[in-house]
């Protein structure tokens, strides 16, 4: 396994088998808040991963053994003047951004306080692994602003638009049992096990196409609200770009040789 720092507070481990990457959340004095600095660390790592072909599976990871993350660092904000805040706002915004629009699939690995931006960031993953201690929630109005990396757009997607309003006007947090419940997480594991699962589902994914899961999350992300037929050409355009790749054409031979598949990534 090989790493790379990102500024102070993120890490990208890549693991030597299995092509799958941590992107790991590493400002642990501060339960993972989310600074300016920090915020950039996020854009750079999630630029050079996205880069990587190498890279078929991401897991969002924290080394806080509390946190996952508590959200935006109120503490700098504190100093801020109107004009840093303006300042700030597209730094913060791109991290999400990188998150969200990672092109290959993203695990997150929950556990302890995911709050505010720190949920948000789990949110703009394709899957979020929780375990027991996960406390998750959207508090921002109880501070007098509202969810600004993604969680207006992206909880009623998961949850639909009446839970995604009781939640975030109540700002009320969630437990673990009852967040799986709800839908805020996919997959509720045993305390202390959100990592390990979370890679363990990663490399399983991994183990598949890479020009299939790139076009399969591109499928999914850009067929999102639009209605039947429109989602279908969107689901169309993404077939054509597998169907006369190389990966398609080694995936049918090793399946007729059973074998398991050499893919070329392309």
């Amino acid at each position: 396994m090989s790493e790379e720092r990102f500024g102070e507070f993120v890490l990208v481990r890549r693991h030597e088998q299995g092509h799958v990457a941590e992107l790991v959340l590493d400002r642990p004095k501060a339960m993972n808040a989310v600074s300016t600095e920090m915020a950039r660390s996020l854009t750079g790592a999630c630029t050079a991963l996205g880069e990587d072909r190498d890279v078929r599976a991401v897991v969002l990871a924290s080394t806080h053994e509390r946190a996952f993350c508590v959200g935006a660092d109120l503490k700098e904000r504190n100093s801020f003047s109107d004009a840093d805040l303006r300042r700030q706002r597209p730094v913060t915004r791109a991290a999400y951004t990188g998150v969200l629009e990672l092109p290959v699939p993203t695990v997150a690995a929950v556990h302890g306080f995911a709050l505010g931006g720190g949920f948000e960031l789990a949110l703009a993953c394709d899957v979020i692994v929780a375990d027991r201690t996960a406390v998750v929630g959207l508090p921002e109005v109880s501070v007098g602003v509202i969810p600004g990396g993604g969680g207006t757009q992206l909880l009623p997607r998961r949850v639909g638009a009446a839970r995604a309003a009781e939640l975030i006007f109540s700002a009320r947090r969630v437990e673990a049992g009852e967040a799986a419940e709800l839908g805020l997480v996919d997959r509720l594991v045993e305390e202390g096990r959100d990592r390990e699962e979370a890679l363990a589902l990663a490399t399983r994914i991994a183990g598949n196409s890479p020009v299939g899961l790139r076009a399969a999350k591109r499928a999914l992300r850009l067929g999102q609200g639009l209605d039947l037929r429109a989602g279908l050409e969107v689901e169309d355009a993404a077939w054509r770009s597998t169907a006369f790749s190389g990966d398609r054409a080694e995936g049918v031979a090793a399946f007729n040789e059973r074998r398991t598949p050499q893919w070329p990534g392309e």
